[in-house]
């Protein structure tokens, strides 16, 4: 039992790198302009890929950024000035491409994290991140979108360190607008 949890380690880290290397970097710098340039930050996900979203939501407000995740209670509307940020696995998420067709017909620019370059979320963005996910992996391994959704909050990990420079933010900045809850 102890191997079988070294073994999934080490699928998932080499499985990840392979993920990493098959990003475009123009890609991840022109979502790093993106976020810099745009009023406010609107990022969504449906399930696991909502919980990676928020999870990065979480690091750009602790950068000072305005930032919202779609469908919370307190999300105003997306507007012209404004970037949405959409996260699926299969880029076929009904609410994902409902979200992605709502905000480019507002104006907002929406920028899509998927592995399927011809899905209908990458039709109705502007911009996409494709990002390759081995597909000779074993399913009980890796579940589901196991290595999607990984290898997605280790990219948005990658932007963090060229954000705070950007915006001249150190950690001890970042700090100051952690949650602290007690």
């Amino acid at each position: 039992m102890e191997n079988r949890y070294k073994d999934t380690l080490d699928a998932l880290v080499r499985c990840i790198h392979e993920s990493a290397e098959s990003i475009d970097p123009a890609s991840l710098s022109n979502l790093v302009e993106l976020i810099l340039s745009k009023k406010t930050i609107f990022i969504y996900g449906s399930g696991r890929s909502g919980l990676v979203g928020q999870y990065f939501a979480v690091r750009l407000v602790q950068l000072g950024l305005d930032v919202h995740f779609v469908g919370d209670m307190t999300t105003p509307i997306i507007g012209s000035d404004d970037l949405t940020i959409l996260i699926s696995n299969t880029g076929e998420t009904m609410s994902a491409v409902q979200t992605a067709n709502i905000a480019r017909r507002i104006g907002s620019h929406v920028v899509c994290i998927t592995a399927s370059k011809f899905s209908k979320l990458a039709h109705a963005s502007n911009s996409m991140i494709l990002l390759h996910t081995p597909k000779t992996t074993d399913g009980n391994l890796l579940p589901l979108g196991t290595l999607f959704e990984d290898s997605v909050i280790l990219m948005f990990d990658s932007l963090i360190p060229e954000l705070m420079k950007k915006l001249g933010q150190s950690e001890a900045d970042m700090r100051k607008k952690h949650a602290i809850w007690v």
